[in-house]
């Protein structure tokens, strides 16, 4: 810890700008809920939104709902986060159960670093969880075999799939998982049936197996990339590694930047291109550690360990299975790059046959947005800047004119203004106005009134947008929030702000009419009171 200090105090004050950044982002979704809501109860649904995909706490929503006199969905909530709760158990389940109830005896010997296909005896079935002596056609079950070629998953390398076939009979694999010493083949019997006792074929699917292969024997090259191009404070946190892809999580504070990608990138397809020889030695601790080989931190090692190393480049502890050599990986690609928590980024990689869709998918993007922009290849970032550039114009253009008819438009409203004891009080609607059209044009009204209660609004499709404004010498008498509030409850919304500038929206876009009829009415109750 004392050499990780300011390591430590880098992440923690990380840690509480990321924090204060979510609090903005759930801030702004809260208050377009909020302006958008029918009722007074914000839906339990939201509230979770908000917690799982914002960060945004729990206590904190409470908090809003209560200055704005809402309540919380409370049981909504509850709901939406059980059922997150029960899909994340799902996956793994099945291996969770078998681990609390079942004790199987034996061990299971694995053949698979050097084979594919092995010939054993069935030692044990289960059906249900509960142990059998034979499964029949179509039914799910474990199978376990005295020898198999079928990895288990660990280490974040995903369980072989394949099948166990006899003359008649033909289990099909879909998990391989480990119980203790015993692999747990869990799958289908796709026809016949298998008793205890019978000698059977393993085969591992070939496909499959070859592609995780590639992936986890790239992860060892960038994770000793990562550390030369990083710094060694990098650290493996976790992975998965499986047919499609892989994805690492290490120990680093910072996003890792476009050239650095490219820097691991380029230093990974290097020593693919060396095709040094991937060799696995077994050996004690010790030994591993006077070879320089990496370790998991927290994780547990037995006496002797499974030392893999892909040239000199890396050498770490592994029990997985990998390519013989490095050339056979053939392409590296990293396709993102993320943060998952503080200091510790995440990055998801493809190798071989599907590195080259992945980068033919690219190219067909590229043709397809040529076409679009009506460009080749060669001249698309010209072009795509020149539209760019030209949208800026336009977009400032456009800015120009609703200032200009936001300001017209004040003109013209200030004198539609009705006075109620010595206060203008004005509610109009805007054509074709956006936010800040019906803002600038508030702020205008204010000025050219002078003492005043103004209430904007705008009809953009199926939603209506609402402002209120209060000249600053009333607003210990009237308060811009609870009139826009009380505007917004007529078509279907609610809203809030500050005393003298507070915005609202809607859904119900036949009853604005009459809601701004009211407005002079609200001001004579709020004098009158």
């Amino acid at each position: 810890l004392a050499k990780a200090e300011k390591h430590v105090a880098d992440v923690l004050r990380q840690e509480e700008d990321r924090f204060a950044l979510t609090l903005d982002q759930g801030m702004r979704v809260l208050e377009d809920t909020i302006a958008d809501l029918s009722g007074d109860t914000i839906p339990g649904d939201v509230v979770f939104k908000l917690y799982d995909t914002y960060g945004f706490p729990v206590d904190l929503t409470a908090d809003v709902a209560r200055e704005r006199d809402l309540r919380l969905d409370m049981a909504g909530y509850e709901e939406a986060m059980q059922v997150q709760k029960t899909q994340s158990k799902a996956q793994g389940q099945f291996q969770a159960d078998l681990s609390k109830q079942l004790t199987i005896d034996g061990r299971t010997d694995f053949i698979g670093y050097d084979k594919i296909i092995g010939r054993s005896a069935v030692t044990h079935l289960l059906h249900n969880d509960e142990p059998v002596d034979a499964l029949q056609a179509e039914e799910e079950g474990v199978l376990v075999l005295a020898v198999t070629p079928f990895y288990a998953e660990s280490g974040g390398q995903v369980g072989d799939r394949g099948e166990i076939v006899t003359k008649n009979a033909v289990f099909k694999v879909s998990d391989t998982q480990k119980l203790a010493d015993v692999v747990l083949h869990i799958g289908t019997m796709q026809s016949g049936s298998i008793a205890v006792g019978d000698k059977v074929a393993a085969q591992v699917d070939q496909q499959l197996r070859r592609a995780t292969v590639l992936n986890h024997s790239a992860t060892h090259l960038m994770h000793a990339a990562l550390r030369q191009i990083l710094g060694t404070h990098v650290q493996q946190k976790g992975s998965l590694v499986d047919e499609n892809r892989l994805r690492f999580d290490f120990s680093h504070n910072a996003p890792v930047t476009a050239a650095q990608i490219r820097q691991v990138e380029q230093l990974v397809n290097s020593h693919i291109q060396r095709n040094a020889a991937a060799k696995a030695d077994v050996m004690s601790m010790d030994d591993a550690k006077k070879r320089g080989a990496m370790a998991l931190f927290g994780e547990k090692y037995g006496d002797q360990v499974r030392v893999l190393s892909i040239g000199e480049f890396s050498v770490e502890l592994c029990g997985g299975t990998h390519v013989q050599r490095a050339g056979d990986i053939g392409l590296f690609k990293i396709i993102s790059e993320s943060g998952i928590a503080a200091g510790v980024r995440r990055i998801e990689a493809v190798t071989g046959h599907n590195a080259l869709e992945w980068v033919a998918g690219y190219e067909n993007l590229v043709d397809r947005l040529s076409g679009i922009v009506k460009s080749n290849r060669e001249q698309l970032e010209m072009r795509v800047t020149q539209l760019v550039d030209r949208n800026r114009e336009l977009e400032k253009e456009l800015a120009n004119l609703k200032g200009k008819l936001a300001g017209q438009s004040g003109r013209d409203l200030a004198a539609s203004a009705i006075e109620i004891d010595g206060i203008k009080v004005l509610a109009a609607k805007l054509d074709g106005a956006d936010g800040k059209s019906l803002r600038d044009t508030c702020d205008q009204l204010k000025d050219k009134l002078g003492t005043a209660a103004i209430l904007l609004a705008a009809i953009n499709g199926a939603k209506v947008q609402l402002i209120a404004g209060i000249s600053k010498d009333l607003t210990g008498r009237l308060h811009a929030g609870k009139l826009v509030n009380f505007v917004a409850e007529q078509v279907g919304g609610r809203g809030g702000g500050r005393p003298d500038m507070a915005q609202a929206g809607g859904t119900d876009v036949n009853n604005v009419d009459n809601a701004l009829s009211s407005v002079s009415d609200w001001v004579r109750q709020q004098l009158n009171s």
